[in-house]
């Protein structure tokens, strides 16, 4: 049986009670407002004042993932979870300054691990957002921002001062944006063949992420109802068998 504390933060961080989707909603804009400062935190000085905040948030988040391991109980199986991985590599980036200007990219990865984490979809919307196109189409996006973050950052580390019109953190979005696009302005360019390298990464995975989008945007809404035969979450709305097992399924509907 669990401790009382651990059972507490267990249900706080995991369950869906009313006081857990309010400390849930604020740890939500937590979140909101880390990921904020990781974007525009490129653009920012690094003074005295920036490494005391980088510090301050490395030690909440540090907790955070504390009190998460212990609430979740079985620590094992909850280092395997990705999103614990993206929050890890967050933290490292944080607690190694001197090397901020390689690890700062990391920073991102708290969009997956708040896109992809169940609290936020338990919370937005009371829930009614959970395996359905809203939710898929906010992934595919978040998916598409970090690569876009990612590949301007390992620009900026690896090209500014070496290539020309890349001078800032600013012009390496703007190289990785025009790149991703195949939009191709021309004015600045990788030098050498690492840089050839990199742009091609940069168009190719850039253009699936956006296509991935575009497919999940445009696809048509589905219906959560769980298959008795196979247990398929998800089918079209006027399905009546199962596409996964062949399982004849009757979906209700507000008329019925």
């Amino acid at each position: 049986m669990k401790p009382a504390l651990q059972s507490r933060l267990h249900e706080l961080y995991f369950g869906g009670s009313g006081a857990a989707l309010r400390f849930q909603s604020w740890m939500l804009l937590l979140d909101v407002a880390l990921i904020a400062f990781f974007i525009v935190a490129p653009f920012i000085e690094r003074d005295t004042a920036f490494f005391i905040l980088d510090y301050a948030i490395a030690a909440i988040l540090a907790i955070d993932l504390g009190l998460r391991a212990f609430a979740f109980g079985d620590v094992r199986r909850w280092l395997r979870r990705p999103i614990v991985w993206a929050d890890f590599a967050v933290l490292a980036s944080l607690v190694a300054p001197v090397f901020a200007a390689n690890l700062g990219f990391l920073r991102i990865m708290r969009i997956y691990s708040l896109v992809q984490g169940e609290n936020l979809w338990r919370v937005v919307a009371s829930g009614r957002w959970v395996d359905t196109n809203v939710q898929d189409t906010a992934r595919a996006a978040a998916n598409l921002v970090i690569f876009v973050f990612v590949a301007a950052s390992l620009v900026h580390a690896g090209f500014a001062g070496r290539a020309n019109h890349i001078n800032s953190y600013l012009d390496s979005l703007y190289f990785t944006v025009t790149t991703l696009s195949t939009t191709g302005y021309g004015d600045v360019v990788l030098p050498g063949p690492w840089g050839k390298v990199l742009s091609i990464i940069i168009m190719i995975g850039g253009v699936s992420l956006f296509i991935r989008l575009v497919q999940v945007t445009m696809r048509g809404a589905k219906v959560r109802f769980p298959c008795p035969q196979c247990g398929l979450l998800r089918h079209d709305p006027d399905a009546i068998h199962c596409k996964a097992c062949g399982a004849r399924i009757r979906i209700p509907h507000d008329n019925d």
